[in-house]
């Protein structure tokens, strides 16, 4: 699957604040990810972060889980 700086991505962990939910900002060799949960950044290499999404998310879900908390 191809992506794309700005997608929201769900991974299979949750980030200690609670959120699944990830923004790309950087693609390439490596991946740059922030927490839609609490702002944190992370890097990772692209195998790893592959590995740790499970797919992309839509808006309507975005603002679903959004209304969750």
């Amino acid at each position: 699957m191809e992506y794309n700086i700005g997608d929201v991505v769900r991974t299979k962990k949750q980030h200690p604040c609670g959120s699944k939910l990830w923004e790309i900002t950087r693609v390439g060799v490596d991946f740059k990810l922030k927490c839609l949960g609490c702002g944190h950044t992370i890097m990772l290499e692209r195998p790893k972060a592959l590995k740790m999404i499970v797919r992309k998310v839509e808006k309507e879900e975005q603002d679903a889980e959004k209304q969750k908390r």
